[in-house]
C-alpha cells in the first residue's frame, strides 16, 4: 500500500493532463499540483521532512538553469540567423545542391543531428533549424510530417552523444564512467540508427510520392497566402525577413561562415554557449558586410527580445517538473519497482533490459528527460551493484550500458511520449516559424514518423536483451558467466 501511494502522484498527473478522464489542465497547472500532492504523501506515509523535501526539489531546479542560458542563446542564434541572412543563405545552397521532396527530410535529419553533437543541445538546434527546413521544405513541396519529425529525431542525436550534451554528462557522471569511455561504446550503434532512421525517410518519401523537381524559391514564396504571411509576422517577425531574402537571393557566399564557426568551434570542445555566441556575433560582423545589419543597436534590441522570449512559459513548466521529480525521488517512490526488477528478472541481461524500461517508464511519468535521469539513474545503478558480480571491467561495461540507457531512453523516449515537455516545445517552435503547420501536424505525427526514435529505443532494448549487441563494434555487455546474478 505504501509503494502504491508514493507512486499514487504520477498517476494524479496524468489523470490531471488527460482530457479524457480527466480535466486536461496544461501542464503547468498540473504539475505544481501533483508536486503539492507528492509532499504530502512524503510528509504524512513516507516520514520524509518538509525541508528534505523541498530541499531536493531546489536541487533539482538547480541542475537545468544552464539549459535555459543555452535554450536563450539558441533563441537568440534562431533570430539571428534568420534576420542577418544566413539561414537563407543556407536554404540558397541546400536548393542549389539539389534537395528535393524526396530528400528534404533525410537531409534535415542529418544536418540536424551533426549540429546537435556539435552544440550538444536538441532544443537549441531545433529552435535553430525549424525555420530553415521548414520552409525550404515549403519550396520543394516535401511532407511537412516527414520534415518535422526528422527535425525533432535529429536534434536528438547529440543529446545522447555528444561530448558537451547536459544530458550525456549527466547520464556518464551518475553512473561513474568517462564520458570519452561512453561515446567509445555507444559511437558504432548511434551513427547505425543516424543511417537507418535516413533510410527509413527516404523509403517513406518515395512511398508519399513526393516529387524530384527542384522547387524554385521565389516563385513558391510568391504564391503564400496573405493569411500565413500575418500569422508569421505575429509570431516569428525574424521568418519574414527570412522567405524575402531566399526570395531576393544575391546573398554573398560568406553568410554560411557563422553557422561554420559554431560547427567548428564545437567539434573542437569549446563550451556550447560559446559556439552560441559565436554564431550571433558571427552573424553581425557578416550582416554588416553583407548590408542586411546597417544599425547595431538594433541588433542588441533583437538579441534581447530574443533573449525575453526563449520559451516563454516551457522554461517555468521545466521548472515545474523537475522539482517535482525531485520530491518522487527523495521519497524512494520507485523503490518498489526496482524490487520487482530483481525478482522476476532471471539473468544479467534480462535486468540490464528492465534497467532500460524502468528508464522509459521513467520518463513517461516525469514527462522531462533530465529529470528521468536524475531520478532513474540511481536506481539502475544501485540495481545492478547490489544484484550482479563480476571483475572490475566487467561491471564498468555494465555501468557504459546503463548510462547509455538512461540516456538514450530519456532524449529518444523523450519523442515517443504525447505530453513530454520536449513535444510541446517543440511544437510550439514548429507553429511559430510555420503557422501552416497548424492543424495540419499533430504530437502524434510527429511519434508515428519519427523513424530514428523508434530505431534508437527498440534496437536499444532488443539488442541488450537478445544478446546481439556483440555484432556491433564496441557495443557488446558482458553476460554469463562471466557476470553473475545474485539475487
Amino acid at each position: 500500500m505504501l509503494a502504491l501511494l508514493k507512486l499514487s502522484p504520477v498517476i494524479v498527473l496524468g489523470v490531471l493532463m488527460n482530457s479524457t478522464i480527466g480535466p486536461g489542465l496544461d501542464i503547468l497547472i498540473a504539475t505544481p499540483i501533483a508536486m503539492l500532492y507528492a509532499i504530502a504523501v512524503g510528509m504524512i506515509f513516507a516520514r520524509v521532512k518538509f525541508s528534505d523535501l523541498l530541499d531536493s526539489a531546489v536541487e533539482g531546479m538547480r541542475r537545468v538553469v544552464l539549459v535555459f542560458l543555452i535554450l536563450q542563446m539558441a533563441y537568440a542564434v534562431a533570430t539571428c540567423f534568420m534576420e542577418t541572412g544566413v539561414a537563407a543563405e543556407i536554404i540558397t545552397v541546400a536548393i542549389s545542391l539539389g534537395v528535393t521532396a524526396k530528400l528534404i527530410a533525410v537531409t534535415a535529419l542529418i544536418v540536424t543531428a551533426i549540429l546537435s553533437v556539435a552544440t550538444g543541445t536538441s532544443w537549441g538546434t531545433f529552435a535553430a533549424c525549424a525555420p530553415i527546413f521548414l520552409w525550404l521544405n515549403h519550396i520543394v513541396g516535401g511532407s511537412i510530417v516527414l520534415t518535422v519529425s526528422a527535425i525533432a529525431g535529429g536534434s536528438c542525436f547529440g543529446d545522447n552523444i555528444g561530448l558537451i550534451s547536459d544530458t550525456t554528462v549527466v547520464s556518464s557522471t551518475l553512473q561513474g564512467v568517462a564520458i570519452t569511455d561512453r561515446v567509445k561504446h555507444q559511437g558504432v550503434w548511434s551513427i547505425l540508427c543516424l543511417l537507418l532512421g535516413a533510410v527509413a525517410f527516404y523509403v517513406a518519401a518515395l512511398s508519399m510520392g513526393l516529387p524530384d523537381t527542384i522547387g524554385s524559391a521565389g516563385e513558391v514564396i510568391a504564391k503564400i497566402p496573405d493569411t500565413v504571411w500575418t500569422a508569421l509576422s505575429e509570431k516569428r517577425p525574424a521568418a519574414v525577413t527570412l522567405l524575402r531574402q531566399v526570395q531576393a537571393g544575391g546573398l554573398p557566399w560568406y553568410m554560411v561562415l557563422p553557422l561554420a564557426a559554431v560547427l567548428v568551434l564545437a567539434g573542437a570542445g569549446v563550451h556550447t554557449i560559446i559556439c552560441l555566441s559565436a554564431g550571433i556575433f558571427g552573424s553581425l560582423i557578416c550582416g554588416m558586410f553583407a548590408g542586411t545589419v546597417t544599425d547595431v543597436m538594433k541588433f542588441i534590441a533583437m538579441v534581447q527580445a530574443s533573449f525575453s522570449e526563449a520559451g516563454d512559459w516551457v522554461i517555468i513548466m521545466v521548472l515545474w517538473i523537475v522539482a517535482f521529480g525531485g520530491v518522487m525521488s527523495k521519497m524512494d517512490a520507485f523503490g518498489a519497482i526496482a524490487n520487482l526488477v530483481v525478482k522476476f528478472a532471471n539473468n544479467v541481461r534480462q535486468l540490464m533490459f528492465a534497467n532500460g524500461l524502468l528508464c522509459l517508464i521513467g520518463n513517461v511519468a516525469l514527462a522531462n528527460d533530465f529529470a528521468e535521469i536524475a531520478t532513474i539513474s540511481p536506481i539502475i545503478k544501485d540495481l545492478t551493484e547490489k544484484n550482479v558480480k563480476g571483475s572490475p571491467e566487467a561491471m564498468y561495461k555494465l555501468a557504459l550500458r546503463n548510462a547509455t540507457l538512461s540516456d538514450a531512453m530519456a532524449v529518444y523516449g523523450s519523442q515517443l511520449i504525447p505530453w513530454h515537455v520536449f513535444m510541446a516545445f517543440f511544437m510550439g517552435i514548429v507553429y511559430a516559424v510555420y503557422p501552416a503547420a497548424e492543424g495540419s501536424v499533430t504530437v502524434m505525427d510527429i511519434i508515428t514518423h519519427n523513424y530514428l526514435s523508434w530505431i534508437a529505443v527498440v534496437s536499444m532494448l532488443l539488442l541488450t536483451v537478445t544478446g546481439f549487441d556483440r555484432f556491433i563494434p564496441l557495443f557488446g555487455i558482458p553476460s554469463e558467466p562471466e557476470v553473475e546474478l545474485v539475487k
